[in-house]
């Protein structure tokens, strides 16, 4: 019975609580609050030069020579991003047909992760490398969690789960970098071709700045369970 309870404290740990799930969950909070003041604010703001999200996407595109790279609609809200498998960019509903500095805002930073692929930035590559080995890491990190803790072993599982959770936290790393190089892209685009205004800078840096904390939330929270379990093991 004992050994069972000290197996189910391990998942209530006021050390978790206090040094994971907590700040995790304000700063991911914090972030998306961030976010949705951002975005809800500048989505009602018309862009001057009319232009749509796809359509100021397409324009970057094209002025690179990225020709065949097709914008395509995608369901959802925010669920924008560039595929480098397919080679192909996708924009959410709101932003393909928004007229809007939110919506040009983003479509042009989803470009800009194509121009990065063009160029062959060096942390896109690794970016890039790295998901499947992370894809794998988060299942096994999962897998090993859940059969450690109802067979016992969390004592032999927690070395994996470190290293598993290490490859997720080197992902988050570079992802940072990656997403700010590509919304420097994007508004160096966007004002080198003309296609928002000088008055409408801010607003475009408010939206790509306040996106860009949900990664850093994403790194922190990545970080501190990297600790956690990190700590446990040296208590071991």
């Amino acid at each position: 019975m004992l050994s069972i309870l000290n197996r189910f404290m391990f998942y209530f740990d006021p050390l978790y609580l206090a040094l994971v799930f907590v700040p995790g969950l304000l700063i991911g909070i914090w972030a998306q609050i961030q976010l949705s003041s951002a975005y809800g604010r500048y989505s009602r703001v018309p862009v001057d030069s009319g232009l749509t999200g796809a359509q100021a996407a397409r324009k970057i595109l094209d002025q690179a020579g990225l020709n065949d790279i097709p914008v395509q609609e995608v369901d959802g809200h925010l669920t924008d991003h560039y595929d480098p498998t397919k080679r192909a960019l996708f924009l959410s509903s709101d932003n393909f047909h928004g007229q809007t500095v939110a919506a040009v805002g983003v479509a042009a930073h989803e470009s800009g992760h194509a121009l990065q692929h063009q160029a062959a930035y060096g942390l896109f590559n690794v970016r890039m490398a790295l998901v499947p080995v992370t894809q794998f890491a988060s299942m096994a990190y999962a897998g090993i969690l859940f059969l450690g803790y109802f067979l016992g072993l969390m004592k032999i599982a927690l070395p994996v789960i470190i290293i598993a959770f290490a490859m997720i936290t080197l992902f988050q790393l570079v992802t940072l970098p990656v997403e700010y190089d590509a919304s420097r892209r994007a508004k160096e685009q966007l004002f080198r071709l003309g296609l928002v205004h000088e008055h409408e800078r801010a607003g475009v840096s408010k939206v790509l700045n306040a996106a860009a904390l949900t990664y850093v939330a994403a790194l922190v929270t990545s970080l501190l369970t990297l600790l956690y379990y990190l700590n446990r093991y040296s208590r071991r």
